[in-house]
């Protein structure tokens, strides 16, 4: 693999870029997207996992396999490099915008924003890449396929809620492509504002969702609202001899003396200022300067999702002006993505790079803390790393208690997000010319999620199959 995957922002007038949206139609036709068919040289998609579990953690993989394990959603969530061997066999466009990679409903979420508001946006990028936007549709559309069947809804109401949130996608894309450069830059979805949405369906006629739902919702959003830094380290921590240090609780949290010893003291000795040092210098010089004023405190390694079980992510305790000022970071192991292999290699040197640079692209504001690292670990070997805080505002809702009025409306939400995200790369004219005002598209991107989703759920039997034959160690309600 020679090739740089990089973007190119189209040239020309508007109509210039919207014929070459509507040229795109006829090489490929709205209506082929619709097609997916497992390839006979089709690797196993056991394969494909293990594969990416050599270079990890061994000791937290079973971990990894029982949680995937767990559900056809929980299988799905984990397996972003078997959809991104699938997708590659599926036609495109040939428009491209910076891609999540992982865009599956549950990769959507809410953080504070600097100015200090929740905002509502994409926040998980570590396989962010240059590279076909119907990718991220597509795999959002097929979580939305495999959240349902989960929950239980019947297949018309999946149809539902697949075919509005490709529809909330397209209507959103053409919203874009007619705002001026700057506006899309600035366009945001603040909680606030996607509270008073759903409020106002509710209120309308059509809308059966009870009162009581929409309060539930605003409660959880306050919550979320208080998990800071102040919170976690009220949550995480104890003091020991009169020092703030991260609290065992294996195998999810385990500090670095548990895992290192004298080996690890040595290690955070040696190691600590020079990585707080090296991350400090790919931040802003105002974000710098305030880094700068914290010192370090403790380390621990956190297991964290379901597919990014067993790389490598540790928290740091980081203290201010005294013992309760702190700010608890997030260093979490960044690799080649699962698109590279298909799209070409990364135009930046370090993973940890590519994903800042991604987000930072894709976000609507990102954490001010938000950086990379290049570090060797224990065991002798150099890691790459990209940096953010552990928590600062963030949660999801709980998708597996929405009922189907409640997924459409946060599909549409997902879906007018990931355009929003996509728009920024500079391709939104064109990608609004080929989607059209039609439905084909949609419908054709629905038939895809429901043939993945049982594609998917054949693979979830596999591992199943797998742990059950002992091939495979799993570790189950971990």
């Amino acid at each position: 693999m020679t090739n740089v995957s990089r973007l190119e922002i189209p040239k020309g007038s508007v109509a210039e870029q919207a014929a070459l949206g509507k040229a795109a139609r006829k090489q490929v036709p709205r209506s082929s997207h619709a097609e997916f068919r497992a390839s006979e040289a089709r690797r196993s998609p056991l394969e494909v996992l293990e594969e990416q579990g050599s270079t990890r953690v061994q000791e937290l993989l079973p971990i990894r396999y029982g949680r995937m394990a767990s559900s056809p959603f929980a299988f799905f969530r984990g397996a972003a490099a078997v959809m991104a061997m699938d997708l590659a066999t599926t036609p495109t466009s040939g428009l491209r915008v910076q891609v999540c990679g992982d865009a599956h409903l549950v990769n959507f979420g809410i953080y504070n924003s600097p100015e200090r508001r929740l905002i509502f946006d994409l926040n998980d990028f570590d396989e962010t890449l240059p590279g076909p936007w119907e990718w991220d549709v597509k795999r959002l559309a097929a979580s939305l396929v495999i959240a349902s069947q989960d929950n239980g809804f019947d297949e018309p109401s999946t149809i539902e809620v697949v075919r509005d949130g490709v529809r909330a996608y397209r209507t959103a894309m053409s919203s874009f492509a007619a705002m001026s450069n700057l506006q899309v830059w600035y366009s945001r979805l603040e909680v606030e504002n996607l509270l008073s949405m759903i409020q106002a369906r509710v209120s309308a006629a059509k809308v059966k969702i009870p009162e009581s739902r929409v309060q539930f919702a605003r409660r959880t959003v306050n919550k979320f609202a208080t998990r800071d830094n102040l919170q976690a380290f009220t949550k995480l921590t104890e003091t020991v001899d009169g020092i703030p240090r991260f609290r065992s609780q294996p195998p999810l949290v385990v500090p670095l003396v548990e895992l290192a010893g004298e080996q690890g003291e040595a290690w955070i000795q040696g190691e600590s200022a020079r990585i707080l040092s090296d991350y400090r210098t790919t931040l802003e010089d105002d974000r710098r300067l305030l880094a700068e004023q914290y010192t370090f405190g403790d380390l621990a390694r956190k297991v964290v999702g379901v597919g990014s079980v067993g790389t490598r992510a540790w928290m740091t305790l980081l203290l201010g002006r005294d013992h309760e000022d702190p700010l608890i970071l997030q260093f979490k192991e960044a690799t080649q993505s699962v698109l590279e292999p298909y799209l070409g290699r990364s135009e930046y040197e370090r993973p940890g790079h590519r994903v800042v640079a991604g987000q930072r692209v894709m976000q609507a504001a990102s954490d001010i803390f938000l950086g990379w690292y290049r570090g060797r670990g224990l065991d002798g070997d150099d890691h790459d790393f990209y940096v953010r805080q552990l928590r600062d505002g963030k949660g999801s809702f709980d998708i597996a208690v929405l009922q189907p009025e409640g997924m459409r409306m946060y599909a549409e939400a997902c879906a007018w997000t990931l355009a929003r995200a996509h728009a920024r790369s500079g391709a939104r004219i064109a990608i609004a010319a080929y989607l059209g005002n039609g439905r084909t598209f949609d419908d054709a991107i629905t038939e895809f999620a429901f043939e993945y989703a049982a594609q998917n759920t054949r693979d979830h039997a596999e591992l199943v199959a797998a742990i059950d034959g002992g091939r495979i160690a799993a570790m189950h309600g971990v």
